[in-house]
């Protein structure tokens, strides 16, 4: 009768471990010596991804696993770096911590990056719309017709050359618009073309070819005070996103610079020092390990990200601005990476200044540096050097 008993009891017994053996797995906890005693230490989880993948992954300089993986960790801080032959090595240093998820995506780049010319005949004053996919310029060595103004779809068209792949919007017939300079309005829609010689502006559809684009000299204010209200609405809407006080925090500290595609990070310029208040308490688990800097110097540069509300300092300088007055500081297209311009060389780097990796140096025209929506490349102007010859668009390849 007893042993009826203890069959049963011993067999729950038996679920019972095994249930909580496997729930304390789940969870991350391992067994681990420590001073030569068995103990039951909980760990957590360490996911590297990199792109391109198969990158060997150094754990405190031991080499460890390789990207895409997910290895358990005992908690606490460990110098991750990946490493890939061909491609500038990725090193941070990330924190576990117990029965939580931290996560790697380390981009990188190539050490020997591709440059490829995309025109031949030479173009001018080539200038990126709002939404970082078209790309506007001037030609002036063909005949009247084919000289103009020009935009490049960089979303849908194939890199062939710009003068098969792009569009014309105008000809040289109405004014000498092969030497305008351009502007962008807010949406993307239109652009104002300003000429050299007769000092005239004019406005151009973006959408097509402009046969006889109207003067809008004289009328110019009425113009940009409808440009003016759309940028205003546009602004408008993002901030609805944000919380009050989010919101009261970029009108008393941030000139925003600009905002990252996915709209969820801010690149901005502190317009007076303050101590950026916690708004988002508790701070979430699984957040940037990276340490931020919540106490903000007037003129200096920052990203914040309000997602995670955490916010990072840049070791950029502040003053310097490219040929359309702009800081020479862009958004690469994943949000997570920015492309800075500066000193005869572009750097791709992480939005909390991490990574630094210089992908291009060499000669190219006035700061001139906008990213291919895929972040598979970015479009130089350069003359390689060569004074005698008007310069060309140039991809350098980033895969």
């Amino acid at each position: 009768m007893r042993k009826q008993f203890l069959i049963p009891i011993a067999i729950l017994l038996f679920l019972a471990i095994t249930t909580a053996t496997v729930s304390f797995y789940g969870k991350g906890y391992r067994f681990s010596f420590i001073e030569g005693k068995p103990q039951l230490s909980g760990t957590g989880l360490l996911v590297t991804n990199s792109t391109p993948n198969g990158a060997q992954v150094f754990l405190n300089g031991h080499l460890t696993t390789a990207t895409d993986n997910t290895i358990n960790l005992f908690p606490g801080e460990y110098q991750v770096r990946i490493v890939k032959e061909g491609y500038f090595p990725w090193e941070k240093k990330i924190k576990v911590t117990q029965e939580e998820v931290s996560k790697v995506d380390a981009l990188l780049f190539p050490s020997a990056p591709q440059l490829v010319s995309i025109t031949t005949t030479g173009i001018e004053n080539p200038t990126i719309d709002p939404s970082l996919t078209r790309i506007a310029y001037t030609i002036a060595s063909q005949s009247a017709r084919k000289n103009g103004v020009y935009v490049l779809d960089m979303s849908t068209r194939p890199i062939l050359t710009l003068q098969s792949a792009a569009t014309q919007l105008a000809d040289e017939t109405t004014d000498k618009l092969s030497k305008a300079f351009l502007t962008w309005s807010p949406d993307g829609q239109e652009l104002i073309a300003s000429t050299a010689g007769t000092k005239a502006l004019y406005l151009l559809q973006a959408n097509g070819f402009n046969s006889t684009p109207p003067d809008i000299t004289a009328t110019l204010t009425s113009v940009q005070t409808e440009w003016e209200k759309l940028r205003i609405e546009k602004e408008k809407a993002r901030l609805t996103t944000l919380t009050p006080v989010l919101q009261k925090l970029l009108s008393d500290h941030f000139k925003i610079i600009s905002w990252s595609p996915d709209e969820t990070k801010i690149l901005y310029q502190a317009t007076s020092s303050a101590t950026l208040p916690i708004i988002i308490s508790p701070r979430l688990i699984g957040a940037n390990s990276t340490p931020e800097d919540r106490n903000i110097r007037e003129n200096t540069i920052y990203v914040y990200d309000s997602k995670e509300d955490r916010n990072y300092r840049l070791d950029v300088d502040p003053s310097l601005r490219d040929s359309n007055n702009h800081h020479p500081i862009h958004w690469f297209p994943n949000s997570t990476h920015l492309i800075y311009v500066h000193d005869k060389r572009i750097d791709a780097m992480e939005y909390d200044s991490m990574n630094a990796t210089t992908v291009y140096a060499g000669p190219f025209v006035d700061s001139l540096a906008f990213t291919w929506p895929s972040g598979s490349k970015i479009v130089i102007l350069t003359n390689l050097g060569n004074s005698n010859i008007t310069p060309n668009l140039y991809t350098v390849d980033l895969k």
